[in-house]
């Protein structure tokens, strides 16, 4: 039975990558594959394409249907004489022994340090199960076309090279690659050296010096700082190693800038021992010492740091991304500002910049930003030319987890297999093998822009943190741990044995690095000072800046004029759409001034006298080329081709010569990676104005804790400084629940220390002058844009061409109707938004002149002074009323009502118009909607009721 199953087994599905990857050798060169599947091939060759044409290649749907339909009829006879049919079988048996190595050999791989997980069982891997006995084993086979080894071994060498070279201390998973070049240069590279390093005496010292300083430094803060938090990396020393050795190569092969992405776990290690941080600057940090120079700083282990280091190709400037304790949420930032980096460069393959990601095990395997931010890799908009990743795997997750709950996955790594990145598992215990995996890893993200993983198995010597006693609740594992002596010590014996060091090399290694400790010195030689990038931006001018809500940002009616022209204009012969035709042309006449300005073309000339005067664009979303509510248009699509067929056009980019770059990209569906990545962006690049767009602004909900952790404190944690801009589509137009609140009351409950604004334009120009004083003005804060739906197209928002070339961001605009006397108006009206022209139009049925109606357009920071004088322009009014289209507990009201009462006169009282509580944003019958609508409207204008304030 076993011998029938194995002369046909490579039929089966589960061989059929490895039927394929045969076929595709066969294409490249026939004489590569085995003689009896070359015949097959060859064969093949004169099976009638779908055409009914004979070629020289068949369609692989073709041959995959000729092998589907062959197995039914049993095994593949070959053609040779029967003499050697033995000898065929036998070939093709030693052919699939090697695939299945490549694709199973990692499940035998001796990868645990604890040496706790059983090998599986896995017949696929014993020669017997291809029909091979123990006489078979001297016989010798050609192996040259199929193994990246010697020309010919025997089976008993040939199973002992591939056991070395999969089943060692390095796991190697990358069949599922489609591409066949890369699995052929990862196959070289492991089967050429049998995946054994064969490093210098002097780098395995180096090895062993990183390994002490991790350990060292652990054990100098676990005696010194008894029982603080730490996240120790005892356990995963080799991680330092690792690290050390892609910043060293990657420096090398012409790397100049790396981000580094981690959270907890080993953290102060990797700021002391691979970037360089002075150990006393970290000493004085457990004993509470800081400056203040930061409104709310931050714990130890969440911070940030950078530094000049020296590799054989030069210094490279090293930055460890400051983040929170969302576990993985850093890695979309760490991508931002990678990708702003590369392009300050001109570095569109990232041959220069270099994102690095360390994970922690659990997370990697459960947070859903890591799919969302792999996702991200190979798009246009989003690429940074591959990510090293680096798993600290101490195969325990969090503390109290099983691992047969940990995750749904064999390995914590599956989740890459969505993009065909390879993964190298590594033992913790065998530095060299990990250090050789990171050299492999480094080298494969150069040559294929692609993501890698090197998988570091390691254990976790203490708790989760140093209170933590994680014996509770895995006892046998953690007795293992208190018996292994240490991955430094085990490799300290090892060159001792080998006479790299001599007997108390290791000692003197130890007793050195804690002499430095006791010192304060650093533990990086050499880190560069007082070097300087031409590449860095001085971030100096930005920071430390008064706030001011005024800015010059007017542009000259000549200006306007051109670039209205320019935007509105495309090349001859292209075709747009009718509807966009339209677009266009009326365009045209408000860039001529023969029509107000829409909320399209108010935008549109903010970005072009941006990038026309210097400041690159670069806007983001969902539908951020054509607009959710189709109101934008940066991207043009000629009818005649398909988008691929490069038939688009981008106006903006086309302004004038030597304009900054527009750039302008429908992303994935995506919020949370996405949202991260336009803030990792911003906080690298100043000089670009950094949009992201929500398809509707309720959206924003799956990116929340960007928004928390990053956007709104940022600045007062870490001072990272940024000029982020949200536009997130906001009003209640009866579109329900999730179409109609972009959550105003969230934002607003985070605004404090001036870190960020909330505003609610109202008019095109109001949307035109806001975008340019996000660039003119001379800070950077991040900017969030409650941005219209039926006001991009409502006529009575339109402005004069003429509002652009003067005036500025009003934060607050006053009563407009000339007909309203100030001096008999009883009720002041304060609202932000859409609701302000439903309320001008109720007044004007209502033929109600005692009430004046007053925009706050911006709700942080609040325009106090503005504010107050709007209302002193009405001495008699004795009733301030704030209305809103939001429920009563959602919307600015209770952000916003201390803000009011402070610019209100003794005597007046101040009440609320809007829909009632609610636990939902928005109710879903338009019926009651509209209901609530008109009652909102009504109690705007009659008798005051429910809470009222009387100052």
């Amino acid at each position: 039975m076993m011998q029938q199953q194995s002369s046909n087994s490579y039929l089966f599905g589960g061989n059929a990558p490895y039927v394929e990857e045969l076929y595709e050798a066969y294409l490249d060169n026939p004489g590569s594959v085995p003689d009896n599947w070359r015949s097959y091939f060859d064969a093949m060759q004169h099976v009638p394409a779908v055409d009914g044409t004979n070629k020289p290649d068949v369609a692989h749907a073709s041959v995959i249907a000729s092998f589907a339909e062959r197995a039914k009829a049993g095994p593949i006879r070959t053609v040779v004489a029967s003499a050697d049919a033995e000898m065929g079988r036998k070939r093709v048996a030693a052919t699939q022994l090697i695939a299945a190595y490549r694709y199973l050999g990692s499940r035998w791989a001796n990868l645990d340090p604890l040496q706790r997980q059983e090998r599986p069982a896995i017949p696929e891997l014993e020669p017997s199960f291809y029909g091979f006995t123990d006489a078979d084993l001297d016989t010798v086979f050609n192996i040259s076309n199929t193994y990246f080894g010697p020309e010919t071994a025997s089976l008993r060498d040939l199973t002992n090279f591939l056991r070395d070279t999969y089943t060692r201390s390095i796991g190697a998973e990358y069949m599922y690659i489609s591409d066949p070049a890369e699995k052929r240069w990862l196959q070289e590279r492991l089967e050429s050296i049998r995946s054994t390093p064969n490093f210098t005496a002097e780098k395995k010292k180096h090895i062993l010096d990183r390994l002490t300083a991790a350990e060292g430094l652990e054990r100098y803060l676990h005696t010194k700082y008894v029982g603080q938090k730490r996240f120790s990396l005892e356990g995963g020393e080799t991680f330092i190693a690792s690290i050390d050795e892609i910043i060293q190569r990657a420096g090398e092969k012409g790397v100049q800038e790396i981000v580094i992405g981690m959270a907890h776990r080993g953290r102060l290690n990797v700021l002391v021992n691979t970037l360089g941080k002075s150990p006393k600057e970290l000493f004085e940090e457990f004993e509470g010492k800081h400056g203040d120079d930061l409104p709310a700083g931050d714990v130890k282990y969440h911070q940030g740091f950078s530094s000049d280091i020296s590799t054989a190709g030069g210094p490279v400037h090293l930055s460890l991304a400051f983040n929170p304790s969302h576990l993985e949420i850093v890695n979309p930032v760490v991508e931002g500002s990678v990708k702003a980096r590369m392009d300050r460069r001109g570095d569109a393959l990232g041959a220069q910049v270099l994102p690095i990601l360390v994970h922690g095990d659990a997370a990697f395997a459960g947070q859903g930003v890591v799919m969302e931010t792999l996702n991200l890799a190979q798009t246009r908009g989003y690429g940074t030319g591959g990510t090293v990743h680096i798993v600290i795997n101490n195969q325990i997750g969090f503390t109290t987890s099983d691992p047969r709950d940990a995750r749904s996955t064999i390995y914590c790594s599956d989740v890459v297999k969505m993009i065909e990145a390879p993964v190298l598992h590594v033992n913790a215990d065998d530095p060299e093998a990990v250090v050789l995996a990171s050299q492999i890893a480094m080298d494969y993200r150069l040559q294929f822009q692609k993501d890698i993983v090197v998988d570091i198995i390691c254990y976790r010597k203490l708790g989760h943190n140093e209170q933590d006693t994680p014996a509770l609740t895995q006892p046998l594992m953690y007795k293992k741990i208190a018996q292994h002596p240490g991955t430094r010590k085990l490799y300290a014996d090892k060159l001792v044995a080998q006479g790299v060091i001599g007997a108390d090399g290791g000692d003197q290694m130890v007793a050195a690095f804690r002499d430095a400790m006791d010192a304060g010195k650093h533990t990086v030689d050499p880190v560069i000072s007082n070097f300087k990038n031409k590449y860095a931006v001085d971030w100096l001018p930005f920071l430390n800046r008064k706030w001011t809500d005024s800015a010059d940002t007017a542009v000259p009616m000549t200006e306007l004029k051109r670039l209205a022209t320019r935007i509105t204009t495309v090349p001859e012969g292209f075709k747009v759409h009718s509807l966009v035709e339209k677009v266009l042309g009326d365009r045209a006449a408000m860039g001529r001034g023969e029509l107000n300005l829409d909320w399209g073309m108010g935008e549109h000339l903010a970005y072009a006298s941006l990038a026309a005067s210097g400041y690159a664009v670069r806007l983001t979303g969902q539908d951020a080329g054509r607009g959710t509510f189709v109101h934008r248009h940066a991207v043009l699509h000629d009818q005649n081709r398909e988008r691929w067929d490069a038939g688009t056009y981008v106006p903006l980019q086309n302004i004038s010569e030597g304009q900054a770059p527009f750039t302008v990209i429908d992303s994935v569906l995506s919020e949370e990676a996405v949202l991260g990545f336009e803030y990792g962006y911003s906080t690298a690049e100043p000089n670009t104005l950094t949009i992201w767009e929500a398809q509707f602004g309720d959206f924003v909900n799956g990116a929340q804790v960007v928004i928390d952790q990053f956007i709104s404190s940022g600045e007062v944690k870490w001072g990272r400084a940024s000029g982020l801009v949200m536009m997130l589509p906001h009003g209640y137009e009866g579109q329900g629940p999730e179409h109609s609140s972009a959550r105003p009351e969230r934002f607003l409950q985070l605004c404090a220390d001036n870190n960020m604004q909330v505003v609610q334009p109202t008019t095109a120009a109001q949307i035109f002058h806001l975008l340019r004083r996000q660039m003119v003005r001379q800070f950077r804060k991040p900017l969030v844009i409650l941005t219209p739906k039926s006001l991009l197209r409502n006529k009575d928002a339109g402005s004069a061409l003429g509002e652009l070339a003067k005036g500025a961001f009003q934060t607050v605009i006053g009563e407009v109707d000339d007909k309203i006397d100030a001096k008999k108006v009883k009720r002041v009206v304060a609202c932000s938004g859409k609701v302000y022209y439903d309320l001008v139009n109720a007044r004007k049925t209502r033929g109600q002149t005692d009430t004046a109606i007053v925009r706050v357009e911006q709700l942080y920071p609040f325009p106090h002074k503005s504010f107050t004088a709007e209302l002193k322009k009405f001495p008699n009014a004795t009733e301030v009323v704030w209305a809103q289209d939001e429920p009563q507990n959602q919307g600015p009201w209770f952000q916003i009502q201390h803000n009011l009462f402070e610019s209100m006169e003794a005597g007046q009282r101040l009440a609320y118009a809007g829909r009632p509580a609610s636990a939902s944003p928005a109710v879903g019958y338009y019926d009651k909607h509209y209901a609530q609508q008109k009652d909102l409207l009504e109690t705007a204008f009659s008798k005051l009721k429910g809470f009222i304030l009387t100052k």
